[in-house]
């Protein structure tokens, strides 16, 4: 029964609660915006090799994730389910992985069954795929990496041992097209200490190559192309985005090296409480040739990020596939015997922070309310399906651990399928501009020219109407090395040059502005402007119609 249904449901239930909810709620700023346009703009520029972003030269990343967004956008349209299918598709593949990997690993088709519904049902797994960016996408070729290195080690026959080698080249040159020189880097700190300690390092040498051969086929035409066109590529992505971010004293997102600690307990959630257990157990058995390489794929990569200079939550998805794998081997060894006290403590644990929810939305509703019952109550009714749906689940799991085991799945899923469209209007209209600016398309699609003070605005701008080219007022953020080159300066008006600028711009036709109002300061910018706009206003988003001034 296991076999037969166990695909069929897990497939049932990421269409639910992963792809339906995807075309509800409009892009968050800054990351799905910036990577809905750029893989837009590969469509409508046909410039493949070499990233812009709103016409800029933007060199953070290579070229593969983008282009994954971007045939998303070609197959379902230019449209939220489109920009985020990349994000699905591939935490899918991420899924389908653990249970592939389970069964070799384990061979045993329970164990593949836990294992695939613990990783499904981490908070942080479902709720990055439906999110656009890179992540999941680098994270699904990390994954298939680790299990192309347990093949070239596991494998019986030669040829077996030969085809995983060439995987797992495969899965390094994706993984660096995609995010970068970690994809080639994570494997080898996985691989080396293993392969020192079961003796075998001389099969690095004898076998590695083919790894290295297909891994350089694979991605040096890229290569060659892209420092074709832009020849300054390869020295700002190598120098700025690798070594100043993990090693430079002035890295971004600086943070202790215990800070993926907490964060690793907080990515397990609804089974947090399972994470002790797994890890001593693990330990106890690390002499074991498969866990000990599983808590090498787990411990190492999470090493390594600690250790560098700046941190990012995202950076450690690729730990949780492992940390599935431990957790499902723990867990289904607790289910065969009958042990179920850690699963309601997990439950129970689980269960308090629901009601801590469900108490602190009700007392903010009766102090603060942070939902109009006019306008949004459809929103509060979600919000509390969702909170006492995770509390009964997880309470049937603390009554009846060995038998509702998954219970606090359904929670999970049902949180990250509900939670999008729950959310109170001062977040979705702060934090998702294009649902204003769609509202306002044929005014805005007639401007001759269009302003913006803040990137995810004008990202969100850009994509919504299909037109790259957007002036940055007084912003520069992320694009701070593309938009100083000559070709591009022009795209950006100071304080002191804005009413010259518009002046002139509405002299060819009206004009656009989509302002971000936070603060002080962003007041102070949008007082510099003209008062004879029509004006749109939902949350900080301001939209400013320029009438045409002929001279």
């Amino acid at each position: 029964m296991i076999r037969r249904w166990t695909l069929p449901l897990l497939l049932l239930v990421f269409g639910l609660c992963y792809l339906a909810p995807m075309a509800t709620h409009g892009l968050w700023i800054p990351d799905e915006t910036r990577y809905a346009q750029i893989g837009q703009e590969m469509l409508l520029t046909g410039k493949w090799a070499s990233p812009h972003f709103m016409g800029i030269r933007y060199f953070e990343k290579p070229v593969a994730g983008y282009w994954m967004i971007a045939l998303g956008q070609a197959i379902f349209g230019q449209n939220l389910f489109g920009v985020r299918f990349a994000s699905a598709l591939a935490t899918g593949l991420s899924i389908l992985l653990v249970y592939f990997t389970s069964r070799r690993l384990w061979n045993d088709p329970r164990k593949s069954l836990v294992s695939s519904v613990l990783y499904m049902s981490f908070i942080s797994i479902a709720g990055s795929g439906g999110y656009a960016n890179l992540d999941p996408q680098f994270t699904f070729w990390v994954n298939l990496s680790g299990l192309a290195l347990w093949l070239c080690l596991d494998s019986h026959t030669r040829r077996a041992r030969w085809w995983s080698w060439a995987l797992l080249g495969l899965a390094c040159a994706m993984g660096f097209m995609t995010k970068g020189f970690l994809a080639w880097l994570l494997p080898v700190l996985i691989a080396l200490p293993y392969m020192i300690w079961q003796k075998r390092a001389r099969e690095l040498l004898t076998h590695g190559w083919v790894a290295v051969t297909v891994a350089i086929v694979v991605s040096l035409p890229w290569a060659l192309m892209v420092h074709a066109q832009e020849p300054d590529y390869w020295r700002f992505f190598f120098w700025h985005e690798h070594i100043q971010r993990f090693a430079g004293e002035d890295a971004q997102h600086d943070a202790p090296w215990w800070y993926y600690l907490p964060l690793l307990a907080a990515f397990s959630l609804p089974w947090v409480a399972l994470l002790p257990s797994t890890l001593k157990q693990a330990w106890q058995e690390k002499r074991a040739q498969k866990t000990g390489f599983v808590l090498l794929w787990l411990l190492m990569p999470l090493a390594f990020f600690s250790l560098s200079k700046g941190k990012l939550p995202a950076y450690i998805l690729p730990c949780l596939l492992p940390l599935a794998l431990l957790m499902g081997n723990t867990l289904t060894n607790k289910l065969a015997e009958a042990r179920g006290r850690t699963l309601q403590v997990n439950g129970w644990l689980n269960l308090a922070l629901g009601v801590l929810g469900l108490v602190a939305i009700v007392y903010l509703q009766l102090k603060k309310p942070l939902y109009s019952y006019h306008e949004e109550l459809l929103s509060l009714v979600l919000v509390f399906i969702v909170l006492l749906g995770w509390i009964l689940a997880n309470l049937l799991h603390a009554i009846r651990p060995l038998h509702l085991w998954a219970a606090p799945a359904v929670g999970s899923w049902l949180l990250v399928a509900l939670v999008p469209a729950a959310l109170p209007h001062s977040v979705v209209y702060n934090k998702t501009p294009d649902q204003l600016i769609i509202d306002h398309v044929p005014e805005l699609q007639q401007a001759s020219a269009l302003l913006s003070n803040d990137l995810g605005a004008a990202s969100a701008l850009s994509w919504r109407l299909g037109r790259p080219e957007i002036i940055l007022y007084n912003t520069v953020g992320e694009v701070k090395y593309g938009i100083a080159l000559p070709d591009t300066a022009y795209r950006r008006v100071d304080i002191p040059q804005v009413q010259k600028w518009l002046a002139k711009a509405r002299q060819k036709g009206s004009v656009g502005v989509v302002m971000r109002v936070k603060g002080d300061y962003a007041r102070m910018e949008l007082n510099r402007l003209p008062k004879d706009a029509k004006r749109y206003e939902q949350g900080n988003t301001v939209i400013l119609i320029f009438p045409q001034v002929l001279p």
